[in-house]
């Protein structure tokens, strides 16, 4: 059940130097699916020489938390409806202060030994902690193979020793946390609570708190999503929900359990269906004291922990037809899948095989058809905005004139305009349409940085230093000898999270 530490090591076992420099890797700072071109690194790095040894609030004329849009929104549809994710670029200024503090010598040592209180119940075993990959994997790979090798194989396992599995996850996990809790978590809430400790800047769950609040205008509800360093701050609270929930499952007696977290998912291992209904009335009192709230919508008990422990599409797409001669039935076999299991895993992993095959044809008739459908799947599937931009980029290369590629593209825009928040689908609609319509304009921002290289991505009104204002120049995002040198066609290595695919069952 260990993940192999030759890959990977937790952010952990770092130094307060490594991991200051983990943080401050442009994949730390941005998790979200962006082109190539997108690039963090020199901007992180000129805050970061600015800022060096100086407090933020050196640097500014009023709170940050009085204005507006301080983080930049990246508009995600989570449904093809009406729901949608709020995805987020951290103000580069109050990120890279807020990693400074986090990683002080002393203050990363009090986090990493908090951690290991957190993991004080050997039943209880988080498996989301942030790793630093060893390989020449990036870090996001290494995050996702350690999830498949430590919850559904161990999941797996575990079907020899416990005949009931629950699964259960938080509702709207990162929107929910109270800011305030972050203190509790590393300070316990007695400490934190203490009225001489309510407004102490010197505690780190403080400086947390604060931070989170200046990006936010003053709100004490939700962290930002969208980054490495707010998955470690949600793994804070969540750690601190684990004491909580151990001790509460000790005064119910309850002894022959196992629990696996990743993040705000929950699968809880045991023998009697009846433990496992106490233990979940457990974890819910111990997430209504933190202001946070399971899914009943996602939770339930089986019998049948070996099938259970697999994501039920991943077993439906397994039992399913998986491919066809012809390109056009093979893309509505995934179609079919996508309409019984919507925006899941599987998903993905079925575009990219068809991706794959559509790299090595040379010529394809009747390209509109198949064109329609990889936009309706990408339409009603969000989370296969990428790999289907990659589907779409190669089918356009079969129409041989630009203007009907136009026409298309344009078409394909006004169908996703139909569906609220889409700032993420522009952004690789317009990676699609760069090498015969670069001059289409869409409503996100980012989009302005890469036509004209100017659009406003963070309030910066109230910052009063000219140096910082110039190393925040949102222009140094766009790296424009890569966008020169792009491939008409979204290659796979722009869209595909691994290098290998050992680890894949």
């Amino acid at each position: 059940m260990n993940v192999n530490s030759l890959k990977n090591r937790s952010i952990l076992e770092l130094t307060c130097d490594e991991a200051r420099a983990f943080f401050l890797k442009q994949e730390s700072y941005c998790s979200i699916d962006f082109p190539p071109y997108f690039k963090f690194n020199d901007l992180l790095a000129g805050v970061s020489k600015v800022l060096d040894g100086k407090n933020l609030s050196d640097f500014q004329r009023e709170k940050p938390r009085e204005c507006e849009d301080v983080n930049h929104l990246v508009l995600s549809n989570k449904d093809g409806r009406h729901a949608w994710r709020p995805l987020q670029l951290i103000h580069p200024a109050l990120y890279v202060s807020l990693v400074g503090h986090i990683t002080e010598n002393d203050q990363w040592k009090l986090i990493c030994d908090r951690f290991l209180e957190y993991a004080g119940d050997e039943k209880i075993k988080c498996l989301s902690i942030p790793v630093e990959s060893l390989t020449d994997e990036n870090d996001r790979a290494e995050q996702v193979s350690r999830w498949w090798h430590s919850v559904e194989q161990a999941s797996i396992e575990l079907a020899l020793d416990y005949d009931f599995v629950v699964h259960t996850d938080i509702t709207d996990c990162y929107g929910a946390i109270y800011t305030h809790s972050i203190s509790w978590a590393l300070h316990t809430k007695t400490e934190a609570k203490k009225k001489e400790n309510r407004q102490n800047n010197r505690l780190i769950g403080n400086i947390i708190d604060n931070h989170i609040q200046d990006m936010s205008h003053a709100q004490t509800n939700g962290i930002p999503q969208g980054s490495v360093l707010m998955d470690f701050v949600a793994e804070m609270v969540l750690g601190y929900a684990d004491i909580k929930l151990s001790e509460s499952i000790a005064q119910e007696g309850i002894e022959d359990y196992w629990i696996l977290r990743y993040r705000d998912d929950y699968r809880i291992f045991v023998n009697s269906s009846q433990d496992g209904e106490r233990i979940l009335k457990c974890l819910t009192e111990v997430m209504i004291c933190l202001g946070l709230k399971l899914n009943s919508a996602k939770t339930n008990v089986s019998s049948g922990v070996v099938g259970a422990s697999i994501k039920e599409d991943k077993l439906k797409w397994m039992g399913r037809k998986q491919s066809e001669n012809s390109l056009q039935k093979h893309l509505l076999i995934i179609y079919d899948h996508s309409t019984e299991c919507p925006n899941a895993g599987s998903l993905s992993v079925a575009l990219g095989a068809y991706q794959n095959r559509l790299s090595k044809i040379k010529k394809c008739d009747q390209p509109l058809p198949l064109i329609s459908v990889a936009a309706d799947i990408a339409y009603r599937n969000p989370r296969t905005y990428p790999i289907c931009a990659a589907i779409l980029s190669k089918l356009l290369n079969f129409i041989r004139s630009d203007d009907e590629k136009r026409v298309v593209i344009e078409k394909v825009q006004k169908k996703f305009s139909k569906i609220p928040n889409t700032g993420h689908m522009d952004i690789w609609l317009q990676r699609i349409g760069l090498s015969f319509a670069p001059d289409i304009e869409y409503s996100e921002p980012l989009c302005g940085l890469v036509t004209n290289g100017d659009a406003m991505i963070w309030n910066n009104n109230w910052i009063s230093s000219a140096a910082l204002n110039r190393a925040l120049d949102a222009k140094l995002i766009i790296d424009r000898k890569v966008l020169r040198g792009l491939d008409a066609i979204i290659l796979t290595k722009e869209v595909e999270l691994f290098l290998s695919k050992d680890w894949v069952s």
